[in-house]
């Protein structure tokens, strides 16, 4: 799918996250094919700014992240990145969501749902951005690499925690120790991506689902997924403890009423989020 670029406030230079929305879809771009998508400090941070508009914005139900070019990114352009590691700062405000979604004091959690396209070049941030949202669609000449090993760094964007939940502890260390390079099969194999694509059909694929997705109770579709969230990062019993409430809370709003009314009607639900 070709998308026209939209415009944005940061340089050329430095890259730039492109935002646009389609009907109750925000796509949100990686946009520095020059360097294979790597990101700099304002690319971070101009990502922020296009999750939060999609939490912010109740027109706006579903993001999907994909990238220009050939190559979803390459991961950080460390020698831009190494003056805020070395002082241990964000390039991320405090007030924004966090784009990779680890709850640290400060910023916020991102609460709607986001899609993410892959191809060629996912390395490192790649991952870790994939991993941090919640359906993943991976072309299939994907190259996935977590390689801070080999810079002397630490993978400290969530993968040391997502990869070893999702594909145990040996698996997530084979590649984390390692700094190796696998593939989108691979990908599939450790759960570190949904579904695997032609290259090229990555985002209609990615698109696919999120209309799907946009199709449904928008409050209903956010307590699944905050839900489902709180049951693998606290437990299952504590997700469980807020079953009748949430339930309860659903069952009064008037998205509630709409799909009864449609069942009855054997029509498509209209969904308002409300």
């Amino acid at each position: 799918m070709n998308l026209p670029s939209a415009s944005d406030p940061t340089s050329p230079a430095e890259g730039r996250i492109t935002s646009l929305a389609r009907g109750p879809l925000l796509l949100i771009g990686i946009d520095r094919p020059a360097k294979r998508n790597g990101f700099t400090p304002a690319m971070m941070r101009a990502l922020a700014e296009a999750y939060t508009r999609l939490d912010d914005d109740p027109a706006l139900r579903v993001g999907v992240l994909h990238a220009h070019g050939e190559h979803f990114t390459g991961g950080l352009d460390l020698p831009s990145f190494a003056p805020l590691m070395q002082r241990g700062e964000s390039p991320v405000p405090h007030g924004m969501v966090d784009p990779l979604n680890l709850g640290d004091a400060g910023w916020r959690r991102r609460t709607k749902p986001m899609v993410v396209a892959v191809k060629g070049i996912t390395f490192t941030l790649g991952i870790e951005l994939m991993l941090a949202a919640d359906i993943v669609v991976a072309a299939d000449n994907c190259r996935f690499s977590q390689l801070e090993v080999a810079r002397g760094i630490m993978a400290t964007g969530g993968a040391t925690l997502r990869m070893a939940e999702r594909a145990g502890l040996g698996n997530a260390l084979l590649h984390l120790l390692t700094g190796d390079e696998f593939d989108s099969a691979e990908a599939l194999r450790l759960h570190f991506v949904q579904r695997v694509v032609p290259a090229g059909q990555e985002l209609d694929e990615a698109l696919r689902i999120a209309d799907q997705i946009a199709k449904q109770a928008p409050l209903a579709v956010i307590a699944s997924r905050l839900n489902a969230l709180k049951a693998v990062e606290q437990g299952p019993m504590v997700a469980m403890a807020e079953f009748d409430a949430t339930q309860q809370r659903l069952a009064l709003s008037e998205d509630a009423a709409e799909g009864v009314a449609a069942f009855r009607e054997k029509r498509a639900p209209v969904f308002k989020g409300r």
